[in-house]
């Protein structure tokens, strides 16, 4: 009874190993994107910046980096990225839809009701980023949502 239980560890212990050399295997011939000059901070991507690079047998990209040029063309630098070395998606974000300064349209949205507004941002922001705006006939600061046609939805007047 012993040797058939310890058979069937050694099985179940093969199997394992084998699904970990198979995962490992698994990532070799994938392609990442990687900078081929330095790119600083503030700095839209261009693809001409970017080159996409084969993974090596054994070699695995770290979690959360760019594997295609479709994710961080066009998106701006937070910080230096340096040629050679992998993109971390939390080192770019999506470029400004709305700069601070720029006038824009509010909207306060209750049912059928819409309430519209001239403002000036007072932060930059992306579609879908919460900013502040100033109301340009009373003054007050209203916090909102950039929408992707560039209008601020604010929520509570």
């Amino acid at each position: 009874m012993m040797p058939r239980a310890f058979h069937s560890l050694i099985v179940a212990a093969a199997a394992g190993l084998a699904l970990l050399t198979g995962a490992a295997v698994s990532f070799a011939g994938e392609t990442v994107t990687i900078p081929n000059r330095v790119i600083y901070p503030g700095e839209t991507i261009p693809a001409e910046a970017l080159k996409e690079v084969t993974l090596s047998q054994g070699k695995q990209p770290p979690a959360a980096v760019a594997m295609a040029r479709a994710d961080i063309e066009g998106k701006i630098a937070r910080r230096t990225l340096l040629p050679g070395r992998y993109i971390p998606l939390a080192a770019v974000r999506d470029a400004f839809l709305v700069e601070q300064g720029a006038a824009v349209q509010a909207l306060f949205v209750s049912g059928v009701l819409t309430i519209s507004a001239a403002a000036v941002t007072l932060q930059p922001g992306s579609a879908g980023d919460m900013i502040k705006v100033r109301n340009l006939d009373s003054g007050k600061v209203l916090s909102g949502t950039v929408m992707a046609d560039g209008s601020v939805r604010v929520s509570g007047l």
